[in-house]
């Protein structure tokens, strides 16, 4: 006997999930820290590079908190050419999102709610989008709903898209040029003389501003040519050139930014340094479980907490009975994409930390394609396994999802009321160490001169209070700190910085003690 879904039932809980998910993405936008990488977004946006800021504001006078935000503004003496000459300067982003925020920031203003709305407000773009792709791969709008419902609360990209960062916009062009590719494919062996242009069209434009958006979306491109090619027979098809064909007009206007890539590849080199620096590979373990759980649960643990060894692993058993389900229920045009979604990413970022070592595995946000793959696997389960004949399966399954999805809300929840979280990485204490500097009469925050610190330091000023000032210290041997201060907090002292200013202020350099460990020292004369 089967009993039929109830309908009403499922679109009331999609409803309620699609406003509790617009809700999530635009409430408290400002709460969190403003993060290094967020600080460089509003700095190049307004035509600023980090050099530029250095040398006319790190050069060790004493200065305020509004001389270090004057670079995160718009201003008449930089316009869209000074834009793009920072964006020029630091070609592993590509233009796209960065010239967005530029035009967002002339029309709202640069405030951070304002910044990062325009992430949240693209990240909205992924609901239709994401309905659309399941329609193309599975032909059933069941599963689409069912994945709209697990994408919009998903900790993952809620948290994504309250980052003034180009990762939510990625995600739409991923979502779209793998729905276009589809579309074309199926209008092209639907019709026999005529080629879909249009369609064809589509995909070549989406596949542009996917790349215009990031760098890892040639992986994204090779997944769509290893899927095209295999679903042909690996023969040399109609539909296999008309792929080619656009894929070469997409590769093609990408070729000015690929040039500017070219050209300043030794300060690319210089800034992506950080990705092969030497990692322990159960570090590395404990970073991809934490990948694969921040989809749909997420509390902010540290990673030594046991969640990380109990929900992980299942979870992944989760995804990988999601993936064998499919591969046993649908065609091989479908599981075959899903899996070119899924795979293709971590050869080109786990398997070079596996042989050579390094830490582009660590960052969740270069996973975005296997997130998606994985989220679609995992809806079409549900989707079939809560539409069984067999009533018992049915209300085990939508148990089962129900608890997901209420833990994916939970977290959403959790996060929301936070005022920092692990995304914020380098800036992650910068909430607590404000507080402690804030608590002084009239403080003194020291640091020495680097790109690094400059982020961060104007990551801390957006948490100051304006009696905080700010000197930094380019030659401790030479430059003296200021007097007049009731207290000089140092900012990521190193060691030999540290013993040269305690010869030369006879004081000691000590670490301020605090409940939440955040790295801020003293200097005690």
């Amino acid at each position: 006997m089967s009993r039929p879904l109830p309908q009403r039932k499922l679109l009331i809980l999609i409803i309620s999930l699609l406003v509790l998910g617009i809700f999530f993405r635009f409430v408290n936008l400002d709460r969190k820290v403003y993060w290094h990488d967020e600080v460089y977004t509003s700095m190049r946006s307004s035509g600023y590079t980090g050099k530029e800021v250095g040398e006319q504001v790190f050069n060790g006078n004493v200065i305020s908190i509004a001389d270090l935000q004057k670079y995160q503004r718009l201003s008449p003496e930089k316009n869209l050419n000074d834009t793009i000459d920072a964006l020029i300067k630091h070609p592993e982003h590509p233009p796209l999102y960065y010239l967005m925020v530029r035009f967002w920031m002339q029309f709202f203003g640069s405030s951070v709610t304002v910044t990062r709305s325009l992430s949240a407000a693209l990240s909205l773009l992924v609901f239709p989008s994401i309905y659309w792709l399941s329609l193309e791969l599975f032909e059933s709008s069941l599963v689409g709903w069912v994945a709209v419902a697990i994408f919009t609360v998903s900790p993952f990209h809620v948290l994504y898209a309250q980052e003034a960062r180009e990762y939510s916009l990625w995600t739409v062009t991923i979502l779209l040029s793998s729905a276009a590719l589809l579309r074309a494919i199926r209008q092209t062996k639907n019709q026999d003389t005529k080629l879909p242009i249009l369609s064809w069209s589509m995909y070549a434009v989406s596949l542009v501003l996917s790349f215009y958006t990031f760098l890892f979306s040639a992986f994204v491109a090779i997944g769509h040519g290893v899927y095209v090619f295999a679903t042909e027979g690996y023969r040399i098809t109609r539909t296999f050139t008309a792929y080619l064909l656009a894929s070469l007009v997409g590769v093609i206007a990408f070729i000015p930014w690929f040039l500017v890539i070219i050209v300043n590849f030794t300060r690319v080199k210089q800034q992506t340094h950080w990705t092969t620096i030497k990692t322990p590979i159960l570090f590395l373990f404990k970073i991809w479980g934490l990948h694969l759980s921040c989809i749909f649960l997420d509390f902010g643990l540290d990673i030594e907490h046991p969640f990380t060894y109990l929900v992980p692993p299942l979870l992944l058993f989760l995804v990988g009975y999601s993936i064998y389900f499919l591969y046993r229920n649908t065609t091989q045009q479908v599981w075959l994409f899903i899996l070119a979604l899924i795979g293709i990413t971590p050869l080109f970022l786990i398997a070079p930390d596996l042989i050579f070592g390094g830490i582009r595995s660590a960052e969740s946000r270069y996973f975005v394609p296997v997130y998606i793959g994985i989220q679609l696997a995992v809806a079409y389960l549900f989707a079939t396994k809560i539409s069984a004949v067999n009533i018992l399966r049915q209300q085990v399954w939508r148990g089962i999802m129900l608890v997901l999805i209420s833990g994916a809300v939970i977290s959403c929840t959790v996060s929301s009321q936070s005022e920092t979280w692990w995304n914020k990485k380098v800036s992650y204490h910068n909430h607590y160490i404000a507080k402690i500097i804030n608590q002084a009469n009239s403080p003194l925050l020291v640091s020495e001169t680097s790109d690094f610190k400059a982020g961060n330091i104007i990551s801390l000023s957006y948490l100051l209070e304006p009696k905080v000032k700010f000197q930094s210290i380019t030659d401790p041997k030479v430059q003296k700190i200021a007097d007049g201060f009731s207290d000089i907090f140092l900012h990521y002292p190193r060691e030999d910085f540290q013993r040269i200013l305690e010869q030369q202020h006879n004081a000691k350099v000590e670490m301020v003690k605090n409940p939440h460990n955040a790295p801020l020292w003293k200097l005690i004369r």
